[in-house]
């Protein structure tokens, strides 16, 4: 299945054809808009040549530095996110054997998807769930018991990246995301 979430066609191929690049992609999604952040790596290649685990994991880290910060930057912090994309190519390289597909299509079940994804970097409880229903939702890896290691982000709707297959579709997870907001300000407050 193709991925569709960064409206730039050159962006989702490299996110459909490249497994570290959807991962690092999900990396980059805090704090900065969702089809920035997936954006990343395909500026990461344009830029390096290359997206692949030991060409980032190898590089010099203050030119890589360089390299994430140019505009437009990888992310609002390129720096501390470039530092944490080649730690990403590294455990990718050392652990994978440069293989990040094998992160999720290697994993016992649901339970050990989220204990590998919690490993990485950038992958708290949270994100390690959202990055579990994509990888079920958008390219049918379902590992034993991950509807129960998804979460919420397991049932249908329009909760988060995971959900995102067009520019509509993009639009409802950022209704959704911008109603949850709004309930928790307003819970907070009272």
């Amino acid at each position: 299945m193709a991925i569709h979430i960064t409206d730039d066609p050159a962006a989702d191929e490299l996110l459909t054809t490249n497994p570290f690049a959807l991962l690092a992609g999900m990396m980059l999604d805090q704090q900065y808009p969702m089809e920035h952040a997936f954006a990343g790596p395909q500026k990461v290649r344009s830029r390096l040549g290359s997206f692949e685990p030991a060409t980032i994991a190898e590089a010099d880290p203050e030119e890589f530095a360089a390299l994430c910060a140019q505009t437009p930057a990888i992310h609002r912090f390129p720096g501390s996110m470039s530092a944490r994309l080649q730690e990403l190519a590294r455990i990718v390289v050392e652990q994978y054997d440069g293989d990040a597909s094998r992160i999720w299509t290697e994993a016992a079940d649901g339970k050990d998807l989220m204990k590998r994804l919690q490993a990485l970097p950038g992958f708290g409880a949270q994100k390690a769930k959202i990055f579990v229903a994509l990888v079920a939702k958008q390219l049918d890896v379902r590992p034993t018991g991950w509807e129960k290691a998804a979460g919420d982000y397991a049932l249908e709707g329009y909760r988060s990246v995971a959900d995102v297959v067009d520019t509509s579709s993009l639009q409802k997870v950022r209704d959704h995301k911008k109603a949850m907001k709004a309930a928790a300000k307003a819970s907070a407050a009272s």
